[in-house]
């Protein structure tokens, strides 16, 4: 994110300095404010949430902008967030003839990672499919295997929606276990598009955050403001995905 607003700064004629403030979101703000009433910046833009006030509390000639692409946790959010890929998995697979569905979900107090339950779930009842359960809960491969284990014999064909690419190879190992071949048995997807990804075999179905391109268009709003400008907008989404070889239709 560092380098896509980095190079948008100097692509429109600005040199970015960057800082790191540790502490809370008010440890944060007030560091925002000193830098701002410095004098030395025309412009800052916070990649960590902010306190609303803190724009009114700035000096007037220095734009402020808070990106929205992270929690105070610094987990990811806004459109980082974005589920919509989930639904367009499902809608996918099951044209390809799915009809019963697992996901592998990640920790619950991850916005995306709940974002994405709640797509599954409204995409799975909205098109008459079969969930097999929301399970896992976890980032791990770990959380994977023991997904596909627990389930009773017989159960492919199957589609697997895995919270991120480690939890699919985790599904995909499982699977292997078992017996069960991908994507013959079971189809198989991820999320974060791992450099490893298009090497697996079969390589992995993913979706790709550009968080470079997150990072360039929170740089291009700052800019709007210094400019007076209304910012950016008609963009295309930051998640897309990448269809491999792990998702097909059933074989049997």
């Amino acid at each position: 994110m560092l380098a896509g607003a980095g190079s948008a700064a100097e692509a429109a004629g600005y040199v970015m300095e960057m800082h790191s403030v540790d502490g809370n979101i008010q440890d944060r703000s007030e560091r925002i404010l000193e830098l701002a009433g410095s004098r030395q910046y025309e412009g800052i833009l916070s990649f960590a949430p902010t306190l609303p006030t803190l724009e009114q509390n700035a000096p007037r000639d220095v734009s402020i902008v808070t990106s929205v692409n992270f929690d105070d946790d610094m987990h990811t959010a806004g459109e980082l967030a974005d589920a919509t890929p989930v639904e367009a998995f499902i809608e996918h697979l099951a044209a390809l003839g799915h009809t019963r569905f697992l996901h592998v979900a990640g920790p619950p107090h991850f916005a995306s990672a709940q974002r994405r339950n709640q797509v599954y779930a409204a995409t799975i009842e909205r098109l008459g499919l079969v969930s097999l359960g929301i399970v896992g809960y976890d980032w791990t491969g770990e959380a994977g295997v023991e997904s596909i284990r627990a389930l009773p014999d017989g159960t492919p064909p199957l589609a697997v929606i895995a919270a991120n690419d480690l939890v699919a190879v985790g599904v995909m190992r499982g699977a292997a276990e078992r017996g069960w071949s991908v994507p013959g048995d079971i189809s198989v997807t991820g999320w974060d598009n791992y450099d490893v990804s298009p090497f697996l075999f079969p390589s992995l179905t993913t979706v790709d955050n550009d968080r470079a391109e997150a990072g360039r268009r929170a740089m291009l709003r700052l800019i709007a403001a210094l400019r007076d400008e209304p910012p950016p907008d008609g963009l295309a989404p930051l998640n897309q995905i990448i269809w491999r070889e792990s998702t097909a239709a059933p074989s049997t």
